[in-house]
């Protein structure tokens, strides 16, 4: 039963795509050393960031930076480059794992920061790690269906709140191996911020069109990742399988509409080396059509996808079929292709 699940968009296009990198560089021994006494009490080795998760620095907004004006700014850069005017632009979704508060929304925040007009509708979409492809696909729909000519998607992430929480916790007392390896992703976490403008293809025909994608969701898995701003506690074995199996159904359901085995670029969510690796060996997917920015960014959440089509977009040419596929905390996943 395909429901809502499969979408298909007919005037849609990715219009540009910008971000602001946060300068702070944090590398992974950084934190291996702030982890010296619970690694040493536990018998852990250090490395383990580079070695299991293949994270070897991300980066941190520096002082003076926020994860909301690095929005902002990602956004004014998106607009600038779209040569759009914030006048016409009929919508602003933000997609931010990242708050500082419940009320209002950070949308309001952006909103009001890129000097928006007060009849662009704004809010909050909440999804994880999936989030921002979310956003791509409802603003699509709604300039498909006349309600709305531009859309910004923007995200901007923060992570250093929780990891200085969680660096603080594990040195604690009483903590177990298991504890340190349940709240090990958190460690992998990154800062940086991402924004898109989306529009009309008729108006826009060198804008990279949206074409559609696929939809699936496995809910039981709900408690396997749950994050707040003090901490994210993962059953990463679980989530890899249950995410895994997902995917891979979602892959093989996608086929009676899509063609998706000799993509130009597979732009994944950015986890880590072993998450990557079970993903191409499950799809049969040609790893020099993979880019990785996790490595170097790590784990920024749902600006991890658009992030990596950002640096990607230099080395893209016209014609070119790229593919986002991305999985959230819950579990959701979610595949959308684009004609670049």
């Amino acid at each position: 039963m395909k429901g809502n699940a499969t979408s298909v968009h007919r005037n849609a296009a990715l219009l540009s795509l910008a971000t602001t990198t946060a300068d702070r560089v944090t590398t992974s021994a950084d934190i291996d050393r702030r982890l010296a006494p619970v690694l040493e009490r536990l018998r852990m080795p250090e490395g383990l960031l580079q070695r299991i998760a293949g994270v070897h620095e991300r980066r941190n907004w520096a002082e003076g930076q926020t994860f909301d004006a690095a929005a902002v700014s990602a956004g004014e850069k998106a607009l600038a480059e779209a040569g759009i005017d914030r006048s016409d632009v009929g919508m602003v979704i933000n997609t931010s794992v990242t708050r500082k508060h419940l009320e209002p929304s950070v949308a309001v925040r952006l909103h009001h920061g890129l000097g928006m007009p007060p009849s662009a509708v704004n809010f909050d979409l909440a999804n994880a790690c999936l989030g921002f492809v979310n956003g791509m696909t409802l603003a699509s729909q709604l300039i498909d269906a006349g309600q709305i000519r531009y859309a910004v998607v923007i995200d901007g992430e923060d992570a250093d709140e929780i990891q200085h929480a969680t660096i603080d916790r594990l040195n604690g007392p009483g903590v177990t191996r298991k504890d340190f390896m349940r709240e090990f992703p958190t460690l992998t976490l990154g800062s940086g911020a991402v924004a898109a403008v989306i529009g009309p293809a008729d108006a826009h025909p060198s804008g990279h069109r949206i074409l559609g994608g696929v939809t699936r969701a496995a809910t039981q898995f709900n408690e396997l990742c749950v994050g707040s701003v003090n901490g994210m506690f993962t059953d990463a074995k679980a989530l890899l399988k249950g995410g895994l199996e997902l995917v891979m159904s979602a892959w093989k359901e996608a086929k009676e509409d899509w063609s998706w085995s000799a993509m130009d670029r597979y732009i994944l969510h950015q986890v880590s080396d072993v998450h990557t690796d079970a993903i191409i060996k499950a799809a049969k997917l040609d790893r020099t059509r993979v880019p990785l920015t996790y490595p170097m960014y790590g784990n920024v959440g749902p600006a991890s996808i658009p992030m990596t089509l950002a640096q990607e977009a230099t080395t893209l040419e016209p014609g070119n079929r790229v593919l986002l596929m991305g999985v959230g905390s819950g579990i959701n996943t979610a595949m959308m292709e684009i004609a670049w």
